[in-house]
C-alpha cells in the first residue's frame, strides 16, 4: 500500500509541475517582448536595395521638352536629318521601311498595278538624330508614307497535308496565294512639330 501511495503522490507532483510550466510559458508569450513601437531594426528587407528615384521638377521637364521639340523643328526645317525610316502597320503585319524599299505581301490588296497607296497606320518615324513615336499611331497630318503597287502575281504552289497515322487519313490540298509587291515612294514629315 505504501508503494501505491508513493506512486500516486509522484504522479500528482509531475502533473502539478507540468501545469506550472505551461502557465509560465503562456504568461511569458502573452507579454509584449517587441521593442518600442515605431522603432524597427534595420534589415535587408526593411528598404529596397536600389536607390530611391527622384522625379524631376515638372517645370524643368517642360523646359527640356520645349528645347528638344525646337531642335527637331530646326533639323526638319533645314532638311539635315538624313535618311528617314518608318514602322508601318499594313496587311496585318508591321514593316520597317525606308524610301525605295520593296515589300512582298502575301495577301490580296484591292489595288491594281501602278496604283499609289498611302499607308496611314504609321507607328514611328526616325532619322539619325531623332525618333517620333506614336501612341499608338502618329497623326496623318504629321507623317505621310506613300507606296506604289509594282506587281501582282500568284505564289508558287504550296501543298498542305493533313495526316493521322494508322487511320488511313490523308488530305492533300494545293494552295496558291496572291502576292503583291509594293515599292515605297516617299516618307515625308510635316515641316513643324506641335
Amino acid at each position: 500500500m505504501a508503494i501505491a501511495a508513493s506512486a500516486f503522490g509522484y504522479g500528482r507532483l509531475l502533473s502539478r509541475t507540468a501545469f506550472l510550466l505551461r502557465s509560465t510559458i503562456r504568461s511569458l508569450s502573452a507579454q509584449n517582448t517587441s521593442p518600442v513601437q515605431g522603432l524597427l531594426p534595420k534589415t535587408s528587407l526593411s528598404s529596397p536595395p536600389w536607390p530611391e528615384i527622384k522625379l524631376p521638377d515638372p517645370a524643368e521637364e517642360a523646359e527640356h521638352h520645349r528645347e528638344i521639340v525646337q531642335n527637331v523643328n530646326e533639323l526638319i526645317a533645314t532638311g539635315q536629318y538624313g535618311r528617314l525610316f518608318a514602322v508601318v502597320h499594313f496587311a496585318s503585319r508591321q514593316w520597317k521601311i525606308t524610301s525605295e524599299d520593296l515589300i512582298l505581301i502575301e495577301n490580296h490588296i484591292p489595288a491594281e498595278c501602278g496604283d499609289r497607296i498611302r499607308m496611314e497606320k504609321v507607328l514611328l518615324v526616325g532619322a539619325d538624330n531623332f525618333t517620333l513615336l506614336g501612341k499608338p499611331l502618329l497623326g496623318k497630318d504629321l507623317v505621310r508614307v506613300e507606296a506604289t503597287v509594282i506587281e501582282k502575281t500568284d505564289s508558287w504552289p504550296r501543298v498542305n497535308v493533313k495526316f493521322r497515322r494508322r487511320k488511313s487519313y490523308e488530305i492533300r490540298k494545293i494552295v496558291i496565294q496572291p502576292q503583291t509587291v509594293l515599292r515605297i515612294n516617299s516618307i515625308e514629315i510635316a515641316p513643324v512639330l506641335s
